[in-house]
């Protein structure tokens, strides 16, 4: 069991570390660098305004970035919170949790640091929750704890696609390596009624149907993961025809055979309605992952196209976070699909898994009986 926000009682009074996920995407120079969107932000202010009208003084936590144990410029806080004030008037924000060492290493004198003064713990940052780290599973060894509306949705929503999907159910998978979403597939193969495979890594699927594929991106080790994979009961819809560049680097449209030296970087026009189709018909689907590389406009059209059908389908569509999320916001489409999940990785790990050690710290916490 693991307590909701209802089940820590009179928090009037009370200070409250909630744990939120505010690595938001920034752009220009270090010192003043800018939000690019604050989606992730104003996902917690349910939360947030959950526990300040009930009294409680509410201290945000969160990670930004990568900064590897140190201080870094470009990964301070300051824009974050000017934000938070904006939309959250007297909520505090603590200074990014990585510029401590003790934050990736869970180290108990940091967490003994951070829960300083707190009277309870709010996990709301599903999208650090696969993350065995401080701020995660530290608190919940000694405070009541409770999970935050943006987590306790998150997680109501990928248990029922992942134990109970209206079918047929479609899984939708591009990025660029399959060893990063191996598990997830093995997993999704359990559930799921077909799946879809666009973006780097259906270059290692054809090659596993001996198919040329020229100098796109291939993993070799994965070939005979990816022909098991072919060879089972769910139908895998691979690309029909690739969208890259051909050995003189010019701008090309190849069938499923690629020439020596061409490099593919999308799903092709063919490939993009094939899917778009298979999107319309089903019940529930999830996509995480682009079909190319979307940031080149050249490239940009399977995961457009991917991006449209999701926004117009009749089902129940998830997107499981990440560059996904992105490439949605870059088309405007984000409010067009039913969930946009706050954590790439951990909706992956989550449909995998069926578990996160963010869930199971909150699931120990003292007030959870």
């Amino acid at each position: 069991m693991i307590a909701h926000l209802e089940d820590l009682g009179d928090v009037r009074g009370k200070t409250v570390l909630v744990r939120t996920d505010f690595n938001v995407p920034m752009s220009g120079p270090d010192e003043s660098r800018i939000i690019e969107d604050d989606f992730r932000i104003r996902s917690a202010l349910e939360t947030l305004n959950w526990l300040t009208s009930r009294g409680a003084k509410v201290v945000c936590a969160t990670h930004l970035g990568r900064p590897k144990g140190k201080f870094a410029a470009k990964y301070s806080l300051e824009p974050v919170r000017a934000r938070l004030a904006e939309l959250a008037p007297g909520v505090e924000l603590l200074e990014n949790l990585r510029f401590d060492a003790g934050e990736e290493s869970n180290d108990s004198q940091f967490v003994a640091k951070l829960i300083s003064g707190i009277d309870i713990y709010v996990n709301d940052a599903f999208g650090a929750a696969h993350r065995a780290h401080a701020s995660i599973v530290g608190p919940p060894k000694t405070l009541p704890s409770a999970a935050g509306r943006l987590l306790q949705k998150e997680l109501e929503i990928l248990s029922e696609m992942r134990s109970n999907p209206k079918r047929p159910f479609v899984a939708v998978l591009g990025g660029a390596k399959i060893s990063d979403k191996l598990g997830v597939i093995e997993a999704l193969m359990n559930v799921v009624d077909a799946l879809v495979i666009g973006g780097g890594m259906c270059f290692t699927f054809l090659a596993a149907k001996n198919l040329p594929i020229g100098d796109s991106l291939c993993e070799r080790d994965q070939i005979d993961v990816c022909k098991k994979l072919l060879s089972g009961n769910v139908p895998i819809h691979l690309p029909e025809d690739i969208v890259g560049l051909d050995a003189q680097g010019a701008f090309a449209t190849f069938g499923v055979r690629l020439p020596d030296h061409a490099k593919g970087l999308d799903i092709g026009p063919g490939s993009a309605a094939a899917f778009a189709d298979i999107i319309m018909s089903a019940r529930s689907v999830f996509w995480n992952g682009p079909m190319g590389m979307f940031e080149d406009n050249r490239f940009a059209a399977g995961t457009r196209t991917v991006a449209q059908a999701m926004a117009e389908t009749k089902a129940f569509t998830v997107v499981g976070g990440g560059d996904s999320a992105a490439a949605l916001a870059q088309f405007k489409l984000e409010t067009e699909v039913d969930h946009v999940s706050t954590g790439g990785g951990a909706s992956l790990e989550f449909l995998e898994l069926g578990d996160l050690p963010g869930l199971v710290a909150l699931r120990g916490a003292p007030n959870v009986k």
